[in-house]
């Protein structure tokens, strides 16, 4: 059973701990001690997630929601997510991911007879029921983190289909998303960069999820915008950098990740040629 989507934002993302685009294992175990985390993920492949202590913001660019301890979800593919991970005072931060690859999915699409019936339109977050015997087995996968922290153990990809399998007895509607294979569909340029600028990834991240190629997508910005993608980036970044500093008095190291700039020194430079003056002297 779904938990009424009131409690999630309409479009938002999950999981700040099997995001990352280095190789990692399918299952993948979090901990991390008296500091917080933030950063940035283009998520590529379903996420099911569960907190187990502490709690995790997401942002989505428009909306944000906080994971508490205990917290079970599952995201779409192709979204993009600002995260914050948060220890308890005095604790640690720790979860459990599980990722499904669209090989994974095809792979059991074709041994269990599943197919997507018609394309899915809901949220890209799901609050899943915390009380169900999928959240007692994302519990469980702690007891399996010595065999299953390593990328070629054979019990992940057993461990996966138990997580698909229990997934969809919890949520047989999940299935129109979860076999879907197809790419993003073609949409409106201008509405999707205003609202995803600030996310640190590259124009042909930005053609996929748009449902360009990066040659259709370049030809569409200019003549949307009359001016190349990677300068827009750079001036609206700047542009909304300034407004930070000059309006909410941000400090320059909150705000350069924040509008999507990699390290201080290269938002520096930016802002000091376009504006005559560095960032910390505004």
């Amino acid at each position: 059973m779904i938990k009424s989507s009131s409690t999630i934002p309409a479009a938002f993302y999950v999981s700040l701990n099997i995001m990352e685009k280095t190789v990692f294992p399918s299952i993948k175990f979090s901990c991390y001690f008296t500091e917080s985390r933030q950063g940035e993920h283009f998520i590529s492949d379903h996420v099911l997630g569960y907190v187990e202590s502490g709690s995790t913001t997401f942002n989505d660019g428009n909306n944000s929601v906080t994971m508490e301890a205990g917290q079970l979800y599952f995201c779409r593919r192709n979204q993009l997510l600002k995260y914050v991970k948060t220890p308890p005072q005095g604790g640690e931060f720790r979860s459990v991911s599980v990722t499904f690859s669209q090989e994974i999915l095809k792979n059991f699409s074709l041994k269990y007879g599943y197919e997507s019936e018609r394309k899915s339109s809901g949220n890209s977050c799901l609050v899943l029921d915390n009380n169900s015997v999928l959240a007692n087995y994302m519990n469980s996968l702690r007891e399996y983190e010595p065999v299953l922290k390593y990328p070629g153990s054979p019990l992940l990809p057993v461990k996966q289909e138990e997580a698909i399998l229990l997934l969809l007895k919890l949520c047989p509607e999940i299935k129109d998303v979860l076999f879907d294979f197809t790419d993003p569909g073609k949409i409106d340029l201008e509405a999707f960069m205003e609202q995803n600028y600030h996310f640190n990834v590259g124009v042909n991240r930005f053609a996929y999820l748009t449902g360009r190629s990066l040659s259709g997508f370049k030809r569409d910005f200019e003549k949307v915008f009359s001016i190349s993608p990677g300068k827009w980036l750079v001036q609206r970044r700047l542009q909304e950098a300034y407004y930070l500093l000059t309006e909410k008095k941000m400090t320059v190291s909150d705000i350069y990740p924040e509008v999507g700039f990699e390290d201080m020194s290269h938002f520096s430079y930016a802002f000091k040629k376009r504006y005559g003056t560095a960032p910390t002297k505004i």
